[in-house]
């Protein structure tokens, strides 16, 4: 089979075969195909779509390049599809932990405006996200969770992939990023899987019908896989909680499972685990919701997420003193300008003025100022008066502070009577 025909086939749209399919993956994997045919592939799946069969097919060949993790016990994941202020991961998985099922976490790095889960942790001195599988496994087994970096052996097709299709604007593809994010959850081994599909100005999807159809989508892959899978549809039109950046989103969270987390991420995190905890069949309903506030009252999950900093070589002691974390020297005040009511807080704006400001990468190559970052005084819906703090800017270098301050009151919109505030979950999708 040449691999020109492929690409010619799905260039006038025909639907593509499993062996065509498990060609092209295997070939991107070995090296076999060069990148400029598996490039010019991409462009056409992007222009002439996939069917469902084709992503599930997709999908398996891209697990099917690397290894799969064996979990014992009932097991679920979480995924989420990004967006800025999101660090649900870091106080989920030791709330989920703590309630007795197991969670691993495979977390990827910053993408553009939105943050990224391991640059977020790394701010613990010392903690470390490139363990082994076996480190990972044995991790599950004693711990209950563990977030680590995505691995050589788990999924290597999409590692490939991805770093193909972010050089060659063939990223906005809803089955090339349902079979990116799938094939990774699936490679994790978990038994059922739960998905936050952000939807928003700081989300890849912007618009609610098309997060809709990617959640869809991901739930038929997972679901057809034999992984009981549900997705949430979330807002991410504004930030989520108060913090945005890494050192001080690790302290949100913290404080999160102290019991002192700001209303939207605590929701949040209750909805998620909850449902988790539901899909592991071993709490109804009731119970789920219960036995997540529990953990949470009782300080279960605040010692389960020392554990977890502890057993992967980071230091535990931030938990109680968060000046053992990065933090910044100067900070800058953007002060509303007259009485009103904050209406509009554009997440993608925000997190382009965390990225200024250094907490974010321009290029691969940067490196991140992990004590950088903004800070929300005010969230949309809340009353403001003139000179009143609304954000807070946090930097050790002022380079970036012009254009971080330019975007942040870009990012602001006041109205004289309280908005409509949009509900932070907008739906669910379960399998067909």
């Amino acid at each position: 089979m040449s691999f020109v025909d492929v690409i010619a086939r799905k260039r006038v749209g025909h639907s593509l075969s499993r062996e065509e399919i498990d060609l092209f993956v295997d070939g991107v994997t070995t090296a076999r195909i060069p990148d400029y045919q598996a490039s010019a592939l991409l462009m056409a799946i992007v222009l002439r779509g996939m069917t469902d069969e084709e992503a599930r097919w997709l999908t398996d060949a891209m697990v099917r390049s690397g290894t799969r993790v064996a979990i014992g016990g009932p097991s679920v994941g979480k995924h989420s599809t990004g967006g800025v202020g999101d660090k649900v991961s870091i106080m989920l998985a030791p709330i989920v932990a703590a309630c007795g099922v197991v969670l691993p976490k495979m977390s990827g790095r910053g993408l553009g405006h939105t943050g990224g889960t391991l640059d977020k942790i790394e701010s613990i001195p010392g903690f470390r996200v490139n363990l082994s599988l076996e480190e990972f496994t044995r991790m599950l087994g004693e711990v209950g969770t563990s977030i680590i970096g995505q691995t050589a052996s788990l999924a290597p097709a999409d590692k490939k992939l991805y770093a193909l299709r972010d050089v060659t604007a063939t990223v906005p593809s809803i089955p090339l990023i349902a079979a990116s994010v799938m094939c990774k959850k699936l490679a994790e081994g978990a038994g059922a899987l739960v998905l936050d599909v952000k939807c928003g100005h700081g989300a890849f999807m912007k618009a609610e019908p098309e997060a809709r159809e990617l959640a869809r989508l991901l739930v038929a892959i997972g679901s057809h896989s034999g992984v009981r899978t549900e997705a949430l549809i979330t807002s991410m039109d504004a930030p989520l909680g108060r913090a945005v950046g890494n050192a001080v989103e690790v302290v949100e969270c913290i404080e999160g499972l102290k019991g002192r987390g700001p209303d939207d991420l605590t929701a949040l995190v209750v909805a998620l685990a909850s449902r988790i905890l539901i899909l592991s069949e071993r709490f109804d309903p009731g119970g789920a919701d219960d036995a997540v506030r529990r953990a949470v009252a009782s300080g279960a999950a605040l010692d389960r997420l020392r554990a977890v900093i502890a057993w992967q070589g980071g230091d535990p002691g931030v938990i109680d003193d968060y000046g053992r974390l990065p933090g910044a020297t100067r900070r800058q005040a953007i002060a509303a300008e007259r009485d009103g009511y904050v209406a509009d807080l554009r997440a993608d704006l925000i997190g382009r003025a965390s990225m200024a400001l250094g907490a974010g990468r321009q290029r691969v190559e940067d490196e991140i100022d992990r004590g950088a970052g903004v800070v929300i005084a005010k969230k949309p819906g809340e009353q403001v008066r003139t000179g009143e703090t609304i954000l807070e800017l946090l930097y050790n270098d002022d380079r970036g502070l012009g254009e971080a301050s330019a975007l942040a009151r870009d990012a602001l919109r006041l109205s004289d009577e309280p908005p409509a505030v949009a509900p932070l979950i907008l739906g669910t999708v379960e399998p067909s």
